[in-house]
């Protein structure tokens, strides 16, 4: 049976669609994706992540330990920031791309993707190093409040300013009542936030957001939308754009690995593969001709396949086919072309830049 978050009966009651994602029941949509999207992107829309997972590292040696375990540098990284960052296997291969909040040096908080929850605990109490590793991922509400007007939702209930809490930054605070961690961060490209919540108090500040958010059209919003408004911003999927079987350097995420910082698990592999030089890469692209590319559709060069998509949708902010696939290095320059394969025919296809969406300026 799959699981429920704490917020599984508001959504039902919402007459949420609700479908299996990662074992967990999760609603998909409410008003429809195209909708919550543009909500998202134009006003505020918010999110039940409580399925994302939270492993915790304590002690003394609790900042060493997860250096050694954590592509990025820690040690750049300040009390009440957060870094985004991978966990390799020795091989190099990705165990999970995770964010790093940092409390203190003797207590920091490890948000999971929720496919890999057990997966990762394991991974990281397995090589503790001496830190004290605890899985609370059971403890934690999460949900995430995003838009250009999410700041001005969700400062109606708190009085922490929000306006001193920068991007990837954190703090603790009370949000109508509750007591959050209140961080800066998102799956969506837009401002806003995510709330870490005790799991018993996330209905109730829930609904005190959906109230407070009113005015300014705040949207209840499920995994159809979260999917599409990260796909525009090219960030990646755990399981689907990457996994154990490819490497960060291949996925597009060397600015993560700072091979330069000492010695991590997967470091070695990395820096024979990018001596070597990688054999494949993550490219963006969009289609030139009519379809959707879609995860697992072959690319094409010649009639032959190269490479794999692995995300595909039909860009609801820019109208157009966008999608990520790994091709050969020859392939991945900017400007390059291919063909993907779509229900047997082919559909022509360049490599662009990314992020494929820009924010809009707010106007003053």
């Amino acid at each position: 049976m799959a699981q429920r978050t704490p917020l599984h009966a508001v959504h039902v009651r919402a007459a949420a669609r609700m479908v299996e994602f990662a074992g967990w029941d999760m609603p998909v949509q409410y008003a429809g994706i195209l909708a919550e999207h543009e909500a998202v992107r134009e006003r505020a829309g918010i999110f039940d992540v409580s399925h994302m997972g939270e492993v915790i590292f304590r002690g003394p040696k609790a900042l060493a330990s997860l250096q050694r375990l954590f592509t990025n540098d820690l040690s750049r990284c300040q009390d009440g920031q957060a870094q985004y960052g991978a966990l390799c296997r020795e091989s190099g291969g990705i165990v999970d791309d995770v964010v790093v909040y940092r409390r203190s040096a003797e207590d920091l908080l490890v948000c999971v993707n929720a496919a890999n929850r057990q997966k990762d605990f394991d991974w990281l109490h397995g090589h503790a190093f001496g830190a004290e590793v605890t899985n609370e991922s059971d403890a934690w509400g999460q949900l995430a409040v995003q838009g250009p007007l999410a700041p001005e939702v969700v400062q109606k209930l708190t009085s922490v300013r929000l306006s001193s809490v920068g991007t990837y930054r954190f703090t603790e605070g009370e949000v109508a009542g509750v007591r959050c961690m209140v961080a800066r961060t998102g799956y969506t490209g837009e401002d806003g936030f995510e709330l870490f919540c005790p799991a018993d108090a996330a209905p109730r500040l829930w609904a005190a957001l959906m109230e407070a958010g009113q005015p300014e059209g705040l949207a209840p919003c499920g995994l159809g939308a979260r999917d599409s408004l990260r796909l525009e911003m090219a960030y990646r999927l755990y399981g689907q754009d990457m996994d154990d079987g490819t490497t960060p350097l291949e996925a597009g995420l060397g600015w993560v690995v700072k091979l330069d910082k000492g010695d991590f698990v997967g470091r070695e592999a990395l820096v024979k593969q990018k001596e070597a030089g990688l054999s494949r890469k993550l490219v963006g692209f969009v289609l030139t001709e009519p379809g959707i590319p879609r995860h697992g559709y072959p690319v094409l060069q010649e009639g032959k396949p190269v490479g794999t998509v692995t995300s595909g949708t039909k860009s609801p902010s820019l109208g157009t086919a966008i999608g990520l696939a790994y091709v050969p290095p020859a392939l991945a320059a900017e400007g390059s072309t291919f063909a993907v394969e779509i229900r047997g025919r082919p559909a022509a296809a360049k490599v662009v830049k990314t992020p494929f969406y820009a924010k809009k300026p707010r106007p003053q």
